[in-house]
């Protein structure tokens, strides 16, 4: 066993400690890799101006909303998958492999056309001007035409998630990283593309890795492969689909609806609050870092540990992980959140007064509560790996529909904290999600949930 490579064995009946961290490191470290991809992106639209930085902030959560409806398939199969090898069932788990794969790549090639010809009036809609409006036009237009390759990218990993194997998902989204590291000031500040050489970038570096994961998947050497000559739908299986992924890409993409409302509400206060919110979000991702990645290896224990039937050791392993990841977040959160190191991470990203202050505000808010963060993704981890994502689909609609908006209007309009009532409501809300989710586990309402049959070992 080597870090980021779990056989079915382990993760059923070897040491949990050790199998959580080799799981959750790779994750973590390719987490932070995205999180550098979207940061190189701020980096040089900083040093372009704050109408281009402002005008990709704006229409990001469009972006992530389309991605989050897809992202339903994804989770399903890497949840479908990982049960039905807990099951030792691997024929199925080859089949549904398959037609996850088919219902991803239909998805996407229909929403990337239908999003790239639409961008002038949603970029409108957000009440973009000017500049802004051009240039986020222009974004929008273009990076959306990646979608193919992005989930090409996106099932290969699930896939391999699902067998334990996150190191290789990791490598191949380095090789994205570099290539948009060069990309970016190449087509950005050489060729004076400006937000369309972001875009271009982004193209360019999610369109190799998906190319070598599109061939890696059909190496039937491998456990899990993709033939589509054979491909035959199963409306069972079809409906397992629908099962899991519903809810998920349900909630996902409500949730980004909602952010892209809250961004209206941001650029209400100006393009130099847009510019802070965007560069506070994505240095928030860095934070979060360790429990998306340790919420990610607990879907895949509990995953394939409630498909073996082997509750008990899937609920040890969510103590395990939910309980470290808290300390850690405690501590790092609180240094993270001081002044002194705070405004200079910021201050990287724009050489204005203005924006450095309400970034540097913003972030060491977030940061000061982001444990909270390690309780959503862990618990999260653990329903999602039992395949009940109805529940977190529940939660996460609430906590932006609900929890983050009732928060920003009073904040905004009993207390008149103008901006700051946008920093507030996002922290609140994600406390107070993060804590319903808890209590749901403490409750153990979820013993009450039924397991398919189909799951069962033969």
């Amino acid at each position: 066993m080597k870090i980021g490579k779990v056989d079915r064995n382990e993760i059923l009946h070897g040491n949990l400690l050790k199998t959580i961290l080799i799981l959750s490191v790779p994750v973590i470290i390719n987490s932070f890799l995205q999180t550098m991809y979207n940061l190189t992106d701020t980096y040089w639209l900083g040093k372009l101006g704050t109408d281009e930085l402002a005008a990709i902030n704006l229409v990001t959560p469009m972006q992530n909303l389309i991605n989050n409806i897809g992202s339903g398939i994804t989770v399903a199969g890497s949840v479908l998958v990982s049960q039905y090898l807990g099951a030792k069932k691997d024929e199925d788990a080859k089949s549904m492999a398959n037609q996850i794969f088919a219902c991803a790549m239909i998805f996407s090639v229909l929403c990337a056309t239908l999003c790239s010809l639409c961008s002038p009036l949603i970029v409108g809609w957000l009440g973009a001007d000017g500049d802004t409006y051009l240039n986020g036009k222009i974004y929008l237009q273009l990076v959306m035409l990646d979608m193919p390759f992005l989930f090409t990218v996106n099932m290969y990993s699930s896939f391999r998630h699902a067998q334990g194997d996150t190191l290789t998902p990791m490598l191949l989204n380095l090789l994205g990283i570099c290539i948009n590291l060069v990309a970016d000031p190449f087509l950005m500040v050489h060729y004076h593309l400006g937000a369309a050489g972001a875009a271009l970038a982004t193209i360019a570096a999610k369109s190799v890795p998906a190319v070598i994961a599109f061939t890696v998947l059909q190496n039937k050497k491998n456990l899990i492969y993709i033939d589509l000559r054979k491909l035959k739908f199963e409306k069972e299986k079809l409906q397992q689909i629908v099962t899991v992924g519903v809810p998920s890409a349900v909630g996902g993409s409500v949730q980004q609806l909602g952010f892209l409302i809250l961004s209206r509400s941001v650029f209400a206060y100006g393009k130099e609050a847009m510019a802070a919110y965007g560069i506070g979000n994505k240095v928030n991702g860095i934070i979060s870092l360790p429990s998306t990645g340790i919420g990610s290896a607990v879907s895949i224990i509990v995953g394939q540990n409630y498909g073996a039937d082997q509750m008990p050791r899937a609920q040890k392993a969510y103590r395990y992980s939910c309980t470290g990841v808290v300390v850690f977040l405690l501590i790092g959160g609180y240094i993270l959140s001081r002044p002194a190191i705070c405004i200079p991470i910021v201050s990287i990203f724009s050489d204005q007064e203005n924006v450095i202050s309400m970034a540097a505000d913003f972030l060491s808010i977030m940061a000061f509560w982001c444990f909270a963060n390690a309780i959503h993704d862990c618990t999260n981890g653990f329903f999602k790996g039992m395949g009940k994502t109805f529940v977190p689909m529940i939660v996460d609609i609430s906590r932006l529909w609900i929890f983050r908006f009732g928060t920003l209007y009073f904040c905004e309009y009993v207390l008149h904290m103008g901006v700051r009532s946008i920093w507030y409501a996002v922290v609140v809300s994600n406390g107070i999600a993060a804590l319903v989710l808890f209590v749901l586990y403490v409750s153990g309402v979820w013993k009450k949930w039924k397991k398919r049959a189909k799951y069962k070992k033969g």
